[in-house]
């Protein structure tokens, strides 16, 4: 009995997606850097190229960057073409493209991440996703829902395309256009799903207590500097009063006319195919970590096939804190 009720629920989260108009091909609503964004830190690795249409952002011995949108959004589509630094060996370090908004809401803030991992020489990339809802930081540290991937192409050898969609009842991680992760929100998740404004985030910086191989692994700096470069920087959403938080959408040109609403039937054989080849760790299967498993993996449907390789991984700090 409970077998088919778990059986018939995953039918109806997929019907419903059915019913959504999706593509999130062609969307040219790109975002200057000079004019939507400010440098966070490490100022002088920051370099905006081509008349503010390309940012790059350096790790070097002496510090890593960051910038920030100047808008802070309640839902949106945000999006980026990075390329990653193409040096040698690049273990411990973290490029990452992520919403936040740790400076309104202190240790209990909200993110939604795109983090790459380094790896040492002849190893590839891995891309982690991740969602942290209302969640309190101890010591440092966090515990996220967390997944990971390899990809089907050298994120280091030339721009993809890196995107996250939010709702007011799910987020999804896309790559180059392909969906690859769905987070629902459900009566089961509670106050852990995002509801709370946040800003748009790039940034470059030293994880190597963490980021390649649990630790092991550090950032080599005779390979310095590290550098990624932002183009394409897209920000559709609602934006919000700074102060009182309470958006101010343009109902007259609604950013959701702009951007995909959800996933057709044809995303979701995507997302399956992606996670069933390229997923190597996905925090509802580990047991060390969510002894009981979070609740919300018993409701979505692409979280029902264990990732082939798993992967028992070491999760480290915030981008903004190195």
């Amino acid at each position: 009995m409970a077998k088919s009720l778990f059986i018939c629920s995953i039918i109806v989260l997929l019907n419903s997606f059915l019913s959504f108009r999706s593509s999130a091909t062609n969307i040219t609503y790109t975002t200057p850097f000079d004019r939507w964004f400010f440098k966070v830190y490490g100022r002088e690795n920051i370099k905006s190229l081509h008349n503010g249409t390309v940012a790059e952002i350096s790790l070097d011995q002496k510090t890593g960057s960051a910038f920030v949108s100047s808008d802070i959004f309640l839902h949106g589509y945000f999006s980026a073409s990075i390329k990653l630094p193409r040096n040698q060996d690049t273990a411990g370090v973290v490029v990452a493209f992520y919403t936040m908004n740790q400076d309104i809401y202190g240790k209990n803030q909200d993110e939604a991440t795109f983090e790459f991992l380094g790896n040492v020489k002849g190893k590839e990339w891995v891309v982690q996703t991740n969602v942290h809802g209302n969640t309190t930081i101890t010591n440092g540290t966090r515990k996220g829902r967390e997944e990971r991937y390899t990809l089907w192409f050298d994120p280091s050898a030339d721009f993809h395309k890196y995107s996250i969609l939010w709702t007011l009842n799910h987020i999804i991680f896309y790559v180059d256009d392909v969906p690859l992760r769905l987070f629902m929100r459900t009566k089961t998740i509670g106050n852990y799903f995002i509801t709370s404004p946040m800003y748009v985030y790039g940034s470059i910086w030293d994880g190597s207590d963490w980021a390649t191989d649990g630790g092991k692994q550090k950032v080599d700096y005779k390979y310095a500097p590290f550098t990624a470069a932002f183009s394409e920087l897209i920000l559709l959403g609602c934006p919000a009063d700074p102060v009182d938080l309470k958006p101010y959408c343009n109902d007259e040109d609604p950013w959701e006319k702009k951007v995909p609403t959800g996933l057709t039937g044809k995303d979701i054989a995507q997302m399956r195919s992606f996670r069933h080849k390229f997923m190597i760790y996905s925090y509802c299967f580990d047991k060390e970590r969510y002894p009981v498993t979070p609740p919300e993996c018993f409701v979505a449907g692409h979280e029902m096939e264990s990732p082939q390789n798993f992967d028992p991984v070491v999760f480290g700090g915030d981008p903004v804190e190195k």
